[in-house]
């Protein structure tokens, strides 16, 4: 049997590749419904075996902890000294702030499944429109083409992006899935991800479109 042991007085938190496995598909394993679980947390919660257990939503203690290493391994987890809150204030005021530190570039915006922006950083406002319908377009795209990329092809990304000859996303939409929700993040340049700004970000959007009922 496998022992773990906990760090006492830490708080669990994700990180930004944790909190991106948290909503960058629709399909939900073990891992993701964790991670969403911890983001549907009103505060970072502090890292025991009864939250633990709570967020994964079992009563098998070594299993939790084997859940709890294997999001570590992956380093979608971590632990803080000191808590933190959800992103509070209107989301429409908070977004370009976390949005504008997501591109090389700042030109950064999220769109929902319509086809409309709900925050922008960087685009003049009739380039926002035009890209927010875009990446409604290309969600159509991808329904449509996921049995090719997924099954016969094994790409799992629903990412999409349009690159110059080297390869490189000129620009790029990528994916969030929230609940019953599929937001779009579209970046011009090379997207920068791993900023405690998207945390924020996907934070932000779960309380709001998939909070923790009771």
């Amino acid at each position: 049997m496998t022992e773990f042991s906990l760090r006492q007085g830490l708080y669990l938190y994700p990180t930004p590749a944790g909190a991106y496995q948290a909503v960058s598909a629709a399909s939900l394993d073990k891992s993701r419904l964790f991670l969403q679980a911890l983001l549907r947390e009103s505060s970072t919660p502090v890292l025991s075996i009864d939250t633990l257990l709570k967020l994964s939503s079992s009563d098998h203690e070594e299993q939790t902890l084997e859940l709890l290493y294997h999001c570590q391994k992956l380093g979608w987890v971590q632990g803080l000294d000191e808590p933190l809150s959800e992103p509070h204030g209107a989301l429409e005021l908070l977004l370009p702030g976390f949005l504008h530190t997501l591109g090389e570039t700042g030109k950064v915006l999220l769109a929902d499944d319509q086809g409309f922006y709900l925050g922008y950083s960087g685009f003049a406002h009739e380039v926002a429109e035009e890209l927010s319908a875009l990446s409604a377009d290309l969600a159509t795209l991808d329904k449509r083409h996921s049995g090719l990329l997924i099954n016969n092809l094994g790409i799992a990304s629903h990412a999409w992006a349009l690159v110059n000859a080297f390869g490189c996303s000129q620009i790029g939409f990528w994916p969030l899935f929230v609940g019953q929700h599929r937001f779009v993040v579209a970046i011009a340049g090379v997207p920068h991800f791993n900023q405690p700004a998207f945390v924020s970000l996907v934070w932000a959007l779960i309380s709001r479109y998939h909070p923790k009922i009771g």
